[in-house]
């Protein structure tokens, strides 16, 4: 039983393709975070990848069927943060949906899309900067 169970949950979880666009350089690493409701613009988001980024793509695994957003950012520097300059972000980000940021981040339903399986989408990448 266990182990039909494990096959059922492995059958639904799907690999996600994420292009990014608009980026103002191709130093550093794009990272990718693939967060349901609950853990969404948080570090605690369990389906992560990162890529350099000259690759402008982004490949997160095994990511459950289930809803979701898709928040990236351009580390452009390398250093594994989403750096700032006061209140302001000084590296880019994208959300899916194509989601803004107004006075903070975008609400999740803004950016919210369901996974089923194996998918690709693209994001476009903002800077605030």
């Amino acid at each position: 039983m266990t182990l039909f169970l494990g096959l059922a949950t492995q059958a639904a979880a799907g690999d996600i393709s994420v292009d990014v666009t608009n980026l103002r350089s191709v130093q550093g690493d794009i990272r990718v975070a693939i967060c349901p409701r609950d853990t969404f613009t948080k570090p605690t988001c369990a389906h992560r990848a990162s890529a350099p980024a000259s690759a402008g793509r982004v490949v997160v695994r095994g990511v459950p069927a289930g809803t979701y957003a898709v928040q990236a950012f351009h580390d452009e520097n390398g250093d594994g943060d989403l750096n700032r300059r006061g209140f302001r972000v000084s590296e880019g980000l994208a959300f899916s949906n194509d989601a803004r940021i107004r006075f903070g981040p975008p609400r999740f339903r803004d950016a919210a899309i369901e996974v089923t399986g194996d998918a690709a989408l693209t994001l476009n990448m903002r800077y605030y900067e």
